[in-house]
This record gives structure tokens, C-alpha cells and sequence, in this order.
């Protein structure tokens, strides 16, 4: 330990992170530098520095990384429409790319020997933070307290704080029910009782959707404008990536949309049972399907939707910065050029609606063609005949083959 002089540790000014940066001071007897995100968490992040400057800490980073987290890391994971296991839409792992970075940047600038975090044993962070700092710097040193420490509870956390006069919030014998994760994409909900799968989840756990019975009972209409796969306007108002998605998270919380409570297979190996809100990610995801509906091609589009699932595992196993993830964004990002248009959304009780969809210059729909009614004669009906003789040769050779058994 005596060659780690300085750290940089991920800081949110809790009990865990609080209890680390005295552990770190302690056992490696080493400078702590701090560093807080505002990734849209919905707290404040500034009382962050009065806990860190009370214990001792000097070089204190905090800072706002909204724009940055939705331009950079969000859209472009919305542009391939990515979805892990079929439900989850990677709300806490599209985060860890961008701390990670900043981690390592950090610890670049000042000189640091190491960064730290504190994500424990058992999860999908920590590997998503370490593989993270190792792609961008290959000689960064790690240090996470969960796997080195005998602090295995919360009761001997809170024991250590009070050992050391460590200032924390939170008094013994107040529970703390949930362990959350919070963003502008979602917010997410472990532990409790949401640890026995069959536990339907208490209604006051919520925080950001409304339950269905008190959602409005007139529908929202909204029309999202797209340019090249992303979101760049709302109802005709343009709107930056992190304006975007906040409205569009109060939007969706107002008419209960984006909850979900899903049983997980996490990277380490174990099923993690967690609930989730993500509203404005929600009807992100069915907008950008219904723009693309009209404007990509069948084969780039169904090429895209054979991908996205090992994309979304990609992101969520932690490798974000990747030559695989980087080679898929490509190709995602090039079939984007010509996703432009918009798209009318109906909102109610839960549910988002496409009705409406547009595109002036990167439509392929062709109503003269689609038609039920009498068309131009750009389709010739009588050609699908031979059509579907081709494609059935190797069917009928096959039937053939087997009558004679």
C-alpha cells in the first residue's frame, strides 16, 4: 500500500462513500481527492463538499455532467433501441461509462496513483467501473474498499463512522429501506423487500410515477421531433438532450409510465430482483421505433434489431468503451442519417401510444404503393405470384421428400 500516495474516489456523500474516504486516509494513509457527478439524481450534490471538506479532504470535484450523460451516452444508446433481457433499459449502466471517465481523467490531472469506488462485491458496478478505467488507462490502479475491508453490514458502517467522527446524516435505528440508484434516465430500487421476488412492491416505494388510479384521466398528446436518431424537439419547441429527457420524465411520471420490476441475470452470475422507474426513457424508446418505422430500410432496420440485444448486454456487462461496442455504434449511428422526422405520441394510464408518425425528406412509405384502394400500378399485384413460387421451392421440395416416408 505504501506506493498509493493519492486517490481519487467516487463520492456521493452517504454512509458508504463517507466511510471509505476515512478507510482509505487510514489504511493507506494517503490523500483523498473526491469526485461528485450530477447525472440528474434529483439531489443535491453540493452538501457533498461540506462532508468531504469536514473530513479533511482538499481537492474536492463536483461536477454537473447532465448534458454530457444524455448527448454522449444515452441517445446514442437510444439510437440502437437497446433493451437488456427484453425489458430493462439500462438506466445505472449507461452511468458508469461516463464516471468511469472522469475518474480516470481526474486522477490524470492530479497526479493520482489510484481512483476508488465504492460498489460492492456482489453487483455489476464495480466491474463496470473497473472495466471502464482499464480500457481508457491500462495502468490505473483500482481500489474497492468492499473487497478488502471486513465492514460487511450496515450496522458495522454506521459502527465505524461513530468510531472515527465520521459526519453522516443518517441516525442508528433509521432504515434505510431501499438501496437506490438514481439519474436522469431512471431510478432504481434493491434490497428490502423486493429480496423475495414474490413481494409485490409497496406503493409509497415509488418516486417518480404517479400509480395508475391517480394519473389524469385525459390523455397527453406530445409530438417529439427527431434529427439523425435524436430527440431534438418537443411539441415544436427545441430542446436540448438534458431539457429533453427531464421534461419527458415529468411528463411520463404524471401519467405513471416507465415502472417496472423485473428479476435480472447480473454479469457476476447471481439473479437480482430490482424495480425501476424510467419514464422519459420509456417513451423515448417508442418514439425512436415509431420514426424509424417510416425512414429505415427493412433490412438495416431488421439488421439493427439482431444486434441490439448483444448492444444492450454489451452496455450492461460494463463495456461500454469496447472495439465491439464502438464497431456496433458505427454501424447504428450510420443507419441514423436518415431517422428524421416526428412522431405524435398518446399518453394514458401508463401507456404510450403511437399515433402519428412523419417524415418530409426520409419517408419510404408510399401511400400510392401501400394503398388498399385502387393505386398508380408502381405495384404490379400479378408478380408476387412468382414471388411466392421462388420462395416456396425449397419448401415443396422438402414436402415432397417427406411424403415418401
Amino acid at each position: 500500500m505504501s506506493d498509493i500516495k493519492k486517490v481519487v474516489l467516487a463520492y456521493s456523500g452517504g454512509l458508504d462513500t463517507s466511510v471509505i474516504v476515512k478507510w482509505l486516509q487510514i489504511e493507506y494513509d494517503c490523500e483523498v481527492i473526491t469526485f461528485t457527478a450530477d447525472i440528474g439524481q434529483g439531489e443535491e450534490v453540493e452538501p457533498a463538499r461540506a462532508k468531504a471538506q469536514a473530513m479533511g479532504i482538499e481537492q474536492i470535484y463536483i461536477e454537473n455532467l447532465c448534458e454530457e450523460f444524455v448527448a454522449d451516452y444515452v441517445y446514442p444508446m437510444f439510437r440502437a433501441n437497446a433493451v437488456y433481457e427484453g425489458e430493462y433499459l439500462l438506466g445505472t449502466s449507461i452511468a458508469r461509462p461516463l464516471i468511469a471517465k472522469r475518474l480516470v481523467e481526474i486522477a490524470e490531472e492530479t497526479g493520482a496513483d489510484a481512483i476508488s469506488h465504492g460498489a460492492t462485491g456482489k453487483g455489476n458496478d464495480q466491474v463496470r467501473f473497473e472495466l471502464g478505467a482499464y480500457a481508457l488507462q491500462p495502468g490505473i490502479k483500482v481500489i474497492a474498499p468492499w473487497r478488502e475491508w471486513d465492514l460487511s453490514s450496515r450496522a458495522s458502517l454506521l459502527d465505524y463512522a461513530e468510531k472515527h467522527e465520521i459526519p453522516i446524516e443518517m441516525k442508528r435505528g433509521k432504515k434505510s429501506p431501499y438501496s437506490m440508484d438514481a439519474n436522469l434516465l431512471h431510478i432504481s430500487y434493491e434490497g428490502d423487500i423486493l429480496e423475495d421476488p414474490w413481494n409485490e412492491p409497496e406503493e409509497s416505494m415509488w418516486r417518480w410515477t404517479k400509480a395508475l388510479e391517480n394519473t389524469p384521466d385525459e390523455p397527453c398528446y406530445l409530438t417529439l421531433g427527431y434529427e439523425k436518431g435524436d430527440l431534438v424537439a418537443i411539441d415544436g419547441a427545441p430542446a436540448s438532450p438534458a431539457q429533453a429527457l427531464t421534461l419527458l420524465n415529468k411528463i411520463g411520471g404524471e401519467h405513471g409510465i416507465g415502472r417496472l420490476d423485473i428479476v435480472e441475470n447480473r454479469y457476476v452470475g447471481m439473479k437480482s430482483r430490482g424495480c425501476y422507474e424510467t419514464p422519459g426513457g420509456t417513451i423515448l424508446l417508442k418514439a425512436h421505433r415509431a420514426i424509424e418505422s417510416i425512414t429505415l430500410d427493412r433490412e438495416a432496420a431488421h439488421l439493427k434489431d439482431q444486434l441490439m440485444p448483444r448492444y444492450a448486454e454489451i452496455i450492461y456487462n460494463g463495456y461500454w468503451w469496447s472495439p465491439e461496442r464502438q464497431a456496433i455504434q458505427a454501424l447504428v449511428d450510420e443507419t441514423q442519417k436518415v431517422v428524421n422526422g416526428n412522431v405524435r405520441l398518446k399518453l394514458f394510464k401508463g401507456n404510450v401510444m403511437v399515433v402519428g408518425r412523419e417524415s418530409e425528406s426520409d419517408s419510404l412509405f408510399d401511400e400510392s404503393i401501400a394503398t388498399f384502394e385502387e393505386d398508380s400500378g408502381a405495384y404490379d399485384q400479378q408478380d408476387a405470384a412468382g414471388f411466392i413460387k421462388l420462395n416456396a421451392l425449397r419448401l415443396r421440395i422438402a414436402a415432397n421428400r417427406n411424403r415418401k416416408f
